[in-house]
């Protein structure tokens, strides 16, 4: 099968970043269109799609919008731009879906390719969404593998997403049949840099004693005596990960510190906790951030059993140059791995992997 069709562009304004985009891809042999597109040309998301439609003949598209877009070894940010892949599938092996915010509507939505029920699907959110993370679990269960990926969309003006049509609010995307074969996997943006802790004590999301001590004092000697000394500088530095139990790879959640109190020892996280709970602290930083993904990418590469013909990447918005460095670092090292393979998607506003919400995570999918 041959690699799938893909371009992107930034511009003066969102007719040149379409018009650059559609001259490569017009032509394309495929039936499922992916476009991402920065927040500076979300007003023309329907004309871009518009344009890509007429180009291609494609009539089925997904995507969303984000601060930032990816492609093969690029990434842009704060300026016009799109990324735009077209995909060659068996007919009857996928089905584009939306609507969805409510418990409601995931009883109504069928899942189904070619009378079967669906193996996975890719989800676009609206992070305004009523409990987002819920709803994620809840859809994973309507596809078979239980696997979803995806991310919330990112935009200083609309949270535009689309599914055949652009639209707000609520979740979307395509779900895939069992014969589409693809390989994902997901890379932290954050190391431990202590052992796990039992909550043995907490107040909602405040951690009031980790195995029977006061948690600021268990916090103080995770972090060490260098940043302990400078506990006001912390933030966007550690954070709380939470273990995911049954969990081969070591997976956890990331979650913000929101609050220490020296007084009382007490340390507040953005996310609630009941007692017994697991909780390790983790940094944030370049190298470990690129150590990881130096894991994934080998951990994907190594499972491959033919080239893949085309990607989709969903990273952090706290990931990306902030964390890798101006010039594309973070696509450049998939590029240079998985040697240029076609590759759409952008910067989340929370990342989605298997039936969780993720934070400060990159998660790489490959159609093979």
């Amino acid at each position: 099968m041959p690699q799938f069709r893909y371009a992107h562009a930034s511009g003066k304004d969102w007719r040149e970043v379409a018009e650059k985009c559609v001259a490569r891809i017009a032509g394309a042999t495929g039936n499922l269109g992916f476009l991402y597109a920065t927040d500076r040309v979300a007003d023309h998301m329907s004309d871009i799609l518009a344009l890509c439609r007429k180009a291609t003949g494609v009539v089925h598209w997904v995507g969303t919008v984000g601060l930032g877009v990816c492609a093969t070894g690029k990434e842009y940010f704060d300026e016009p731009a799109a990324a735009v892949m077209v995909g060659d599938f068996e007919p009857d092996s996928f089905k584009v879906f939306s609507g969805i915010s409510s418990d409601e509507d995931i009883k109504r939505v069928e899942l189904r390719c070619g009378g079967a029920q669906a193996a996975f699907a890719l989800v676009h959110a609206d992070p305004t969404t009523s409990n987002v993370a819920e709803l994620i679990v809840r859809l994973a269960d309507k596809v078979e593998s239980g696997f979803l990926v995806g991310g919330l969309t990112s935009s200083r003006q609309q949270n535009l997403h689309i599914a055949d049509r652009v639209m707000e609010g609520g979740l979307s995307g395509v779900a895939f049949a069992d014969s589409v074969t693809i390989a994902t996997r997901l890379t932290q943006g954050c190391s431990p840099i202590g052992p796990k802790h039992t909550v043995t004590g907490s107040q909602r999301n405040i951690l009031v004693t980790l195995d029977g001590r006061p948690a600021l004092e268990v916090f103080l000697e995770d972090i060490g005596e260098t940043l302990g000394e400078e506990i006001e500088r912390i933030g966007g530095l550690v954070f709380a990960g939470l273990p995911i139990k049954g969990s081969d790879t070591g997976d956890y959640l990331v979650r913000n510190l929101v609050g220490i109190d020296p007084a009382n020892k007490l340390v507040a996280i953005g996310e609630i906790l009941p007692p017994n709970a697991t909780v390790m602290f983790c940094r944030r930083d370049a190298d470990t951030a690129q150590e990881d993904m130096t894991r994934m990418l080998d951990s994907i590469r190594q499972g491959l059993y033919s080239p893949p013909r085309g990607a989709v990447y969903y990273s952090c918005l706290g990931r990306g140059p902030s964390l890798f460095g101006p010039n594309s670092e973070e696509l450049k090292m998939i590029g240079t791995a998985l040697r240029d393979v076609p590759l759409v998607g952008f910067f989340c506003n929370g990342e989605i992997s298997h039936n969780r919400l993720y934070g400060y995570t990159g998660v790489l999918t490959l159609f093979l």
